[in-house]
């Protein structure tokens, strides 16, 4: 029977001559181990404790053994496994396994938790209700009292009192009032300061000439009755001859005397001097009655338009028909002073 070719490990191998083999090309052959030598090799502890790495020079040196030893390689399985074996440690020995990190023991850093929650403030059962409106109604805020800010302003007018003695002027405007066939009667004085009215030597007309009445009731002072008779006489009688063909009998008068303010109470009226004269209408001596109104007849209106045309002058107000509506059934004639004698007509 042949021998096997390799040799056995307990024997060691003979040379066959004394001189050496020639290697083929540069390869070494690393030494055998014995299998004594392999079992006289302490084994190594299942647990062995991680040396501290060592300095980069020792490093470089184990990198040095190992590629000598890789170099000369081990011939048999065993040994190969050795050298493997030796090559994971040395592994484990240079980047060993990180180990889990301790669990921090900085509490500075990290939020204290509440001893308890905070509980939500529970919501009611029930909503509040809503704010129900009175009963009654709240009553508006009452006026102011009257402070007398709508009263007519002041007009030095409204001072005038009766002297004991009737003053000159007065005499002699009433003898002038005669001439001209003027009946009248003396009235007493009118005043009332709450008002401001006052008329110191007031007259009530019966007529307004020779042939011509007035109605009743028509308080003036005797200035304003002497321009009313003067007018009647000059403009109205030969106005209805010419218009209407006949002559004037009367004039009915809707105001003379009145105690009131203008309307919207900024001045006191004329009236309240006995200083203006309304009339209504006219009335002829074939009976004809002429109306004062917004549309009269046509003859009608001619006669009334001379006469509404010829009173600016005379008098310094002058209002009918078309100025407004509280003069559009009659004429207004007045001798309000105004600046310069100026007049003011519609």
């Amino acid at each position: 029977m042949e021998q096997p070719l390799t040799q056995r490990a307990d024997r060691p191998s003979k040379p066959r001559s004394k001189h050496r083999v020639r290697s083929r090309g540069k390869r070494h052959i690393a030494p055998k181990l014995t299998q004594r030598q392999t079992q006289d090799q302490p084994t190594l502890p299942a647990d062995v404790p991680v040396p501290e790495p060592r300095p980069a020079e020792a490093q470089n040196a184990d990198a040095a053994t190992m590629e000598e030893r890789q170099a000369d390689g081990p011939k048999d399985a065993g040994a190969s496994d050795r050298f493997n074996q030796e090559k994971s440690r040395q592994g484990r020995r240079q980047h060993p396994e990180p180990s889990a990190p301790e669990p921090s023991t900085d509490m500075d850093n990290e939020p204290e938790a509440p001893a308890a929650a905070p509980i939500p403030t529970p919501r009611p059962d029930l909503a509040e209700p809503e704010v129900e409106p009175p009963a009654v109604a709240p009553k508006p805020p009452e006026k102011p009292a009257d402070t007398g800010d709508n009263k007519p302003l002041p007009d030095p007018r409204s001072a005038d009192r009766p002297a004991d003695k009737m003053p000159a002027e007065e005499v002699a405007c009433r003898e002038r009032l005669k001439t001209l066939g003027v009946e009248f009667e003396e009235h007493k004085a009118e005043h009332d300061a709450a008002i401001g009215c006052s008329i110191p030597y007031p007259i009530v007309l019966k007529t307004l000439g020779k042939s011509i009445g007035i109605g009743s009731g028509a308080e003036l002072n005797c200035r304003m009755a002497e321009a009313a008779a003067h007018f009647a006489a000059d403009v109205i009688q030969p106005a209805a001859k010419a218009e209407l063909g006949a002559d004037l009998k009367s004039i009915t008068q809707a105001s003379a005397f009145v105690c009131r303010p203008r309307h919207g109470g900024e001045k006191l009226s004329e009236h309240a001097f006995g200083n203006a004269l309304d009339i209504a209408s006219f009335t002829l001596s074939d009976g004809r009655k002429i109306e004062i109104g917004p549309v009269p007849p046509e003859k009608d209106a001619n006669f009334l338009n001379a006469i509404r045309k010829a009173a600016c002058g005379p008098f310094k107000t002058v209002l009918g028909p078309g100025s407004d509506p509280d003069h559009a059934l009659h004429f207004h004639f007045d001798l309000e002073p105004r600046r310069n004698g100026g007049t003011f007509c519609q």
